[in-house]
């Protein structure tokens, strides 16, 4: 391959200035490991609007790719070696390309300092609950994301990155929808149900006039280069793991829109089922609507049979599910807005962040999915219904980063599937639900085949 080497500046009003210890930090010989997720994280972005759900090949395909960080008397200067090439227009990157690649700069330097300032005795005097929180919200309002002048407008829409299609215009319909009532948008940053909402509330807005469009992309290392950011997303945030970025995605949001997707929709929305299931959340409001097209409707009472049988009706209570309706799913949004608001007046919390809200222990803890930690897991009914749920999801993490990650994949070639014990009844279920999401292609992109790297045993 040719060898080309570019020298990128940052756009004014991102990260202008770095100390002599921060720069030379993020250098192959200092800190291997923190260079290495850097250098993953950048070329991410530079593979902006890939379909790839696999990270070894996006590494295998660009091995001599390196990244230079030095100061200069213009600001921070990034040095980019033999870059793929396709997202470059005329030698240049985009305004927006180069903005999330300073983004990531940003977001890996804070997230070593703001992780590595929690001393144990701060732990001790604060707990390890408020510290997630606070390292949640410290992320949130170093990359800007917290706007205390702005009112509650941001959507949340989770969803799969496989998704076909019919459900793809679905998906961009309500963000067309959304776009026009002035909501903003935030996803996981991929593609699929994560790109077409933005891309619909893109139209929205311009229909609407609304200049000061929200397009945030909340992701984390292991993820971001299995599911790299969509062209749309213009507020790229890199959270430490999965369990402060779906912390972030509750906090940061005013209301949930869930679209047909699989295995890592379903342990978002269980995570979210989790905490409002608890009792200190019961005076919570936080609009769920569960949506697509009719062609997927099947989906949908799926996955509202698994809930009823897993977690029981009260856990139905807490969402709506709206076929083939995006303008209606759009004014359930708008009509819960000043619910949302009167419920943070209420509280004196804020609008751009909810601090009332309780999540447990278990729900902010990283879960490590190894063989032993999924063999593990407390598959079991006698327990609280929030705990189960919480423990569901951690089976459900385990299985995508066994399809997506790279650490799960190859844990995955090394030890075999993981496998996952607990009730007959449950186990039925949770074969049933992940076989469905199988037949349905929701845990690969279309057109590759799936191999589990999980077995149920009943």
């Amino acid at each position: 391959m040719e060898n080309k080497n570019y020298h990128i500046y940052p756009p004014s009003g991102s990260l202008d200035l770095l100390s002599k210890v921060e720069s030379d930090l993020l250098t192959k010989s200092a800190d291997g490991e923190l260079y290495q997720l850097f250098r993953n994280c950048l070329l991410a972005v530079l593979n902006t609007g890939s379909q790839t759900d696999d990270a070894s090949i996006l590494f295998q395909k660009y091995q001599d790719f390196e990244a230079k960080i030095s100061r200069t008397e213009r600001g921070i200067k990034l040095e980019l070696m033999n870059p793929p090439q396709s997202v470059f227009v005329d030698g240049e990157l985009t305004r927006l390309i180069r903005t999330n690649l300073f983004s990531v700069l940003r977001d890996i330097l804070y997230m070593r300092e703001i992780v590595s300032s929690y001393d144990k005795k701060r732990l001790v005097k604060y707990g390890s609950q408020k510290i997630a929180t606070d390292i949640v919200f410290m992320t949130l309002r170093n990359a800007k994301a917290l706007k205390a002048a702005y009112d509650y407008n941001v959507v949340v829409c989770w969803g799969g990155h496989s998704i076909n299609e019919i459900e793809y215009k679905y998906a961009r319909e309500v963000g067309h929808e959304l776009g026009l009532r002035r909501f903003d948008i935030c996803t996981g940053c991929g593609p699929g149900a994560m790109e077409a909402p933005m891309r619909g509330a893109a139209v929205g807005h311009t229909q609407q006039g609304h200049e000061a469009n929200r397009y945030i992309g909340i992701t984390e290392p292991s993820i971001i280069a299995a599911e790299p950011p969509n062209p749309l997303v213009n507020e790229l945030i890199i959270m430490p793991d999965i369990e402060k970025r779906i912390e972030a995605f509750i906090r940061l949001g005013h209301g949930l829109i869930v679209f047909p997707g699989g295995v890592g929709t379903a342990e978002e929305f269980l995570y979210v089922l989790s905490i409002l299931m608890m009792e200190e959340n019961k005076d919570q409001i936080l609009p769920i609507v569960l949506t697509g097209p009719k062609e997927s409707e099947s989906y949908f009472k799926t996955l509202d049979h698994f809930i009823e049988k897993s977690l029981g009706k009260e856990a139905q209570r807490f969402y709506e599910i709206i076929i083939d309706n995006p303008s209606l799913v759009a004014q359930r949004m708008k009509q819960a807005m000043p619910l949302v608001k009167e419920r943070r007046k209420q509280s004196e919390d804020a609008y751009c962040f909810n601090w009332s809200l309780t999540i447990s222990e278990d729900l902010q803890k990283p879960f490590i999915p190894t063989h032993e930690n999924m063999s593990g897991l407390n598959l079991h009914k006698n327990q609280p219904k929030e705990k189960l749920a919480a423990a569901l999801r951690q089976a459900f993490s385990g299985i995508v980063a066994g399809n997506i990650k790279e650490s799960g994949i190859k844990a995955i070639k090394e030890h075999g599937p993981f496998v996952l014990h607990g009730d007959p009844e449950l186990m039925e279920l949770v074969d049933q639900l992940l076989n469905d999401f199988v037949s349905q292609g929701r845990m690969k992109l279309p057109g590759s085949t799936y191999q589990p790297c999980y077995r149920v045993e009943k």
